[in-house]
């Protein structure tokens, strides 16, 4: 277990998660596009790939994904989430875990999706830790695709080296889920990383 708590827990109130889902099932009755990044995700893979939705939430994008004829699993620390996926989202297999020592008894994963800021609630110090327990579940050559916005605790600089340092290999970079460019002005980043050389 990580020492620190996850900054899901620690730097939101009361009620925050159960308002989270309420929002997204809102959404989602209102017609809401809410399958951006699972488009982009099942557009980088073949039909069947093995996918890791991880800081899954409440299950849209590996819903999605499903949807879309992939095996996934989805990771989330969160109780909450992980129960409004398996009501929400029936069909991947949905688990309660901390991404910082994640260790699941899995064949590897082609590509783990990581969607909706999860970085920045990860524990603050375990962001490296985070990108090596996600790379340990990918086949060689397998790709991670992580997309959060531009904050003060977890810089765009500090994510680069911990790239680096977890083995990563960054390949591009946008600054929307739709690919939109990226510079150094951007809110927003869509980074694709790869395992190995």
């Amino acid at each position: 277990m990580t020492s620190v708590q996850p900054r899901w827990f620690t730097d939101t109130e009361a009620g925050h998660s159960q308002r989270y889902v309420e929002r997204f099932r809102t959404m989602a009755a209102e017609g809401k596009d809410l399958d951006g990044e699972a488009r982009l995700v099942d557009a980088m893979l073949p039909r069947g790939s093995r996918i890791l939705d991880a800081g899954c939430g409440p299950g849209r994008v590996g819903g999605a994904l499903h949807q879309r004829g992939h095996e996934v699993v989805g990771v989330d620390v969160d109780p909450v989430l992980i129960a409004a996926a398996e009501e929400d989202h029936p069909g991947p297999r949905w688990l309660v875990a901390d991404l910082a020592t994640l260790d699941l008894d899995e064949d590897p994963f082609d590509l783990v999706v990581v969607a909706g800021n999860v970085l920045l609630f990860v524990a603050p110090g375990t962001e490296r830790r985070v990108l090596e327990r996600l790379a340990a579940h990918l086949r060689p050559g397998g790709r991670i695709v992580i997309g959060f916005r531009r904050a003060e605790e977890y810089s765009y600089s500090r994510f680069d080296a911990d790239i680096t340092g977890a083995g990563l290999r960054l390949e591009q970079r946008f600054s929307t889920w739709d690919l939109e460019p990226f510079s150094r002005e951007s809110e927003f980043a869509v980074s694709v990383l790869r395992v190995g050389a």
